[in-house]
């Protein structure tokens, strides 16, 4: 009799937790762009895109140019890297314009970027509202870096001081972009 009452329980329970199961891939979700215009993930089914909320007064700020570079490596190859400045964290410029222009003149960079976005806390862009429910990831500072496949599932995440030219990122681009779909 508990034999057959624990066996329903864990049937229930696994019953459960696949009926709540959280998605492998992130809703369709919409960046609004500096340069105009919108970059939706699901128009991106088939790149593999590294998404990195950015601030241009950050310490890590240089990482700009590691990031042009990894797009410069990777891009023909189906590499996307989207900027995403937030001033969560107090330390991004007034406007996104002027960020764009900052982080072009001063570090190379001319990747997308969207407009600034909160990232963290209850105002948070409704993709990192996503990676924070689903996957329980949350940038706590600025340089945070999502991984997202060609199928657009979460691969990674790596916190802000994994430079974006280090072996353990660009291992994981590779391993991404051999991935067929």
């Amino acid at each position: 009799m508990i034999a057959r009452c624990v066996a329903g329980l864990m049937a229930f329970a696994l019953m459960t937790s696949l009926a709540v199961a959280s998605p492998d891939v992130p809703p369709d979700i919409r960046f609004d762009l500096i340069e105009g215009g919108q970059m939706r993930l699901a128009d991106y089914k088939g790149k593999v895109v590294l998404v990195v909320n950015t601030a241009s007064k950050c310490g890590y700020a240089g990482q700009f140019s590691e990031l042009q570079a990894l797009a410069d490596r990777y891009g023909d190859k189906g590499l996307v890297v989207l900027t995403v400045p937030s001033n969560d964290f107090k330390q991004e410029l007034k406007s996104g314009e002027e960020a764009k222009r900052y982080c072009a003149m001063t570090f190379g960079a001319e990747l997308p970027m969207a407009q600034i976005t909160h990232v963290s806390g209850g105002q948070a862009h409704p993709f990192y509202a996503w990676l924070r429910a689903e996957k329980g990831f949350e940038p706590n500072w600025n340089f945070n870096k999502v991984l997202l496949g060609r199928d657009g599932a979460v691969i990674e995440t790596f916190r802000a001081g994994a430079a974006p030219l280090s072996s353990k990122i660009t291992g994981s681009i590779e391993a991404a972009l051999s991935q067929a779909m």
